[in-house]
């Protein structure tokens, strides 16, 4: 497989923000986001290929209970099935990172921590090729694999927000999905890697949580260490 980086840190994002955990970063993804901040494991993916029996050896030299298979796309990376299957064989805590375009197939999964891409997720022209841009925006959101994923897992769905105007649009998305989600399992995070920015959409999305019953991600990751590689 090839892999990105393998770090111990607390996980920054979601219901299990500041929990230790082990990341295993994949390199390799189909998609194309804009506002992408590992475009070192996507846009241009570099890394080590590093077998399973390797990745589990490092990742159980730390003392952590959960792991967090993220990318990149860590579902597009060879083995990763059987990669989750031997970290869940050591007791691991395993959640999976993913935008939800690739069914999991059985994958073993404790928390699907699942990111649909909105539009606003959606290259600039000129910024990559147009093939590209148009598989991006053909593939970022498909219901009958988000559908697949939330049948089978405890999930959250997390959506990526910059703006009030991403609002219809992810709730347009979610009536789509062929069975209600609870609001409380929709969490809204700020699209950003600065703490001005992270902060300057802090206050419209809590106001949508509070009015919704929406909850608020925070990127804690970015709060404690910025936005760098490693965290």
């Amino acid at each position: 497989m090839l892999i990105s980086e393998i770090f111990y840190s607390i996980q920054g994002e979601g219901e299990l923000t500041g929990v230790p955990s082990v990341f295993v970063r994949t390199s390799g993804c189909n998609l194309r986001c804009r506002w992408c901040d590992t475009k070192y494991a996507s846009w241009s993916p570099e890394g080590e290929h590093k077998s399973v029996a390797e990745i589990v050896d490092h990742v159980c030299a730390f003392p952590a209970a959960h792991v967090v298979l993220t990318g990149g796309e860590p579902m597009v990376a060879k083995d990763i099935h059987a990669l989750a299957l031997a970290l869940k064989a050591r007791g691991k805590h395993i959640t999976i990172e993913t935008a939800g375009t690739i069914p999991p197939e059985g994958i073993a999964c404790d928390l699907a921590s699942i990111s649909p891409k909105l539009g606003n997720s959606t290259p600039i022209s000129g910024e990559i090729t147009e093939s590209w841009r148009a598989k991006h925006d053909a593939i970022r959101f498909q219901p009958e694999v988000l559908a697949a994923w939330a049948s089978c897992y405890s999930f959250q769905f997390k959506f990526v927000v910059q703006s009030p105007e991403d609002l219809a649009e992810l709730e347009d998305l979610i009536s789509r999905l062929p069975f209600p989600i609870p609001a409380h399992k929709i969490q809204l995070m700020p699209e950003g890697t600065s703490l001005k920015t992270l902060r300057d959409r802090t206050d419209f999305i809590i106001g949508v949580c509070k009015d919704r019953g929406y909850r608020f991600a925070n990127r804690l990751h970015v709060e404690l260490f910025g936005n760098k590689r490693g965290t």
